[in-house]
């Protein structure tokens, strides 16, 4: 397709963006490409021209929001003549299957076209999809999440192939940004007035091992600290190749939140081989005793799968036994979905939802448990809060402190005798501890 060029009147554009963090750094580089063009955004989709939907297709529940959102955006094309572009992963696995059923949309884009979102706004028609996985867009972005944090993409795709996972299949095998080009990103959102780089890709620790032959996370994670930014906090670090120097460096460097984000997904032996993870339970414990022993300050997250097709109730309580332990800080827990493609879909012993449901509802109360007690700590102990909204039913402002990644994680509540300012940090004193922390800011 070749570019349209800028017009005195531009269409006014409304984007909504489902699924991940990834997907998020995606529509933000489609978005700067398009105002580039002189087009305009509306957050109204009844006001929008055209509404460029970017889809999950992870899980069964992802499709079905991205389905569920496309049908009540061809609502509106009932009452206006309007345009329908569906991007991101659904159109990329679903397009030709789904196109039928969904007349309304006037375009399904590949993960590998977005170079072409221009042309497909103004003329495109149908399917569009590329052998090439990898969008060529522009560093810059047009910034979604509030401005003083944003995420950095530093790679797409996967390799790790668990046997639950339509990712690889989805995206493709996994690519390294360059350094350089990142670097490069990031100097550009902290100048725009970021505060905190979150790292994100689907397996953030393998980073360079394609580009470079060896993973250089680290060595990404020192050039971007030498900018001038708050915080870098590191997100889906697969716990293979979480190494000891990874931790130190992130105890040590100043700018590194002391965070981790390490997904392990189970701790039942057995269960991790049949789900083809990398690790084992000695292997996890063994992350999370040098994390613990010799770091205390890192606060770490984590991921399980509940209903793996196979977890009899041994398997489930090794699972359950371990949370209980409140030796991981903060944790998602996810019901298994079954995904085409995949070999786990084929597997024998599929759990049925109605036990899946009770150990999901039976492990995040323990989590919530583990939670208020390790909050226990901060009691009367002054912590650095950045300041991101206000709860305006319990009167009360809201934050974070660098334990706690956005949206995913808990809050902290205070309260000021004196104004305050969004994405400024503060210190506050911590006076009640539970679920969530209450403090006030210290004069």
């Amino acid at each position: 397709m070749g570019q349209i060029k800028k017009t005195d009147k531009m269409k006014k554009i409304g984007m909504i963006s489902l699924g991940c963090d990834k997907n998020r750094v995606d529509s933000e580089k489609i978005l700067y490409k398009l105002r580039s063009f002189g087009y305009e955004f509306t957050s109204n989709p009844t006001d929008a021209d055209i509404i460029i939907i970017n889809t999950c297709a992870f899980i069964e529940s992802a499709k079905k929001e991205s389905i569920d959102l496309i049908l009540d955006v061809a609502e509106i094309k009932k009452r206006k003549q309007i345009k329908i572009i569906v991007i991101g992963c659904l159109a990329e696995r679903y397009a030709s299957k789904i196109q039928t059923q969904l007349p309304e949309v006037d375009v399904f884009a590949g993960l590998g076209t977005y170079d072409d979102i221009v042309s497909m706004i103004e003329t495109g028609k149908g399917i569009y999809m590329s052998d090439n996985k990898e969008p060529v867009l522009q560093n810059q972005r047009l910034i979604t999440t509030p401005q003083h944090y944003a995420y950095l993409k530093i790679a797409d795709g996967c390799d790790n192939f668990c046997s639950y996972c339509a990712i690889p299949f989805i995206r493709g095998r996994y690519r390294s940004y360059k350094e350089e080009d990142l670097l490069e990103e990031a100097r550009i959102l902290v100048d725009n007035g970021v505060e905190e780089i979150i790292i994100v890709a689907q397996d953030t620790v393998r980073y360079g091992l394609d580009l470079y032959g060896e993973p250089r996370l680290i060595n990404l994670l020192e050039s971007i600290s030498k900018l001038p930014v708050y915080k870098i906090r590191l997100m889906y670090a697969y716990p293979e190749l979480v190494t000891s120097a990874l931790i130190e460096y992130i105890s040590e460097e100043p700018k590194m939140a002391k965070y981790i984000d390490i997904p392990f997904q189970h701790v039942n032996d057995n269960l991790l081989k049949k789900m083809n993870r990398h690790t084992n339970s000695s292997q996890i414990m063994g992350i999370i005793e040098n994390i613990k022993g010799n770091y205390p300050e890192i606060s770490l997250r984590s991921s399980f799968i509940v209903g793996f097709p196979g977890e009899d109730e041994q398997m489930y309580l090794d699972l359950k036994n371990f949370v209980a332990k409140g030796i991981v800080d903060y944790a998602g827990f996810f019901a298994y979905s079954r995904e085409e493609g995949t070999v786990a879909y084929k597997m024998k012993d599929q759990i049925p939802k109605k036990i899946i449901n009770s150990r999901l509802k039976e492990l995040s109360v323990l989590q919530s448990n583990n939670i208020c007690n390790n909050h226990k700590k901060y009691f009367e102990k002054t912590m650095k809060v950045t300041y991101e909204g206000i709860d305006f039913d319990k009167n009360i402002f809201w934050g974070r402190n660098e334990y706690n990644a956005p949206e995913i994680d808990t809050k902290v509540f205070f309260t000021s005798n004196n104004l305050v300012e969004i994405g400024q940090v503060y210190n506050v004193k911590i006076l009640e501890t539970g679920f969530h922390l209450v403090g006030r800011i210290e004069p």
